[in-house]
């Protein structure tokens, strides 16, 4: 068995910032600070977060691996097949789901 990570490239997309109430305004009574999201912002802000299994770099995988055969290049999370033996604790510990086992063959 090897491990196979899906998209491990780290991208990083700013939040969507809010529409606020100006101070001044905020002065004159009780009125509503933040006006939250529109529709669309809403679903941009969304896919920031929940992209399902695409790595996002926690370095879990890194840091659980017995054999150290997982490294960082940049934004890259690279597994060196030299050095796995392919014992899962990588898949296992991911929280995204972004690495798979698959049997070599």
């Amino acid at each position: 068995m090897s491990s196979k990570i899906k998209d491990c490239q780290l991208n990083i997309t700013s939040r969507c910032q809010e529409e606020t109430l100006a101070v001044d305004q905020r002065l004159k009574g009780n009125y509503l600070v933040k006006h939250g999201f529109d529709e669309q912002m809403a679903k941009k802000e969304a896919s920031r977060c929940l992209v399902n299994n695409q790595c996002d770099s926690c370095d879990l995988c890194r840091l659980f691996c017995p054999d150290l055969a997982i490294t960082r290049n940049e934004n890259k999370i690279e597994i060196d097949y030299d050095y796995c033996k392919g014992c899962g604790i990588c898949a296992f510990i991911c929280p995204k789901g972004a690495i798979e086992m698959v049997l070599e063959g």
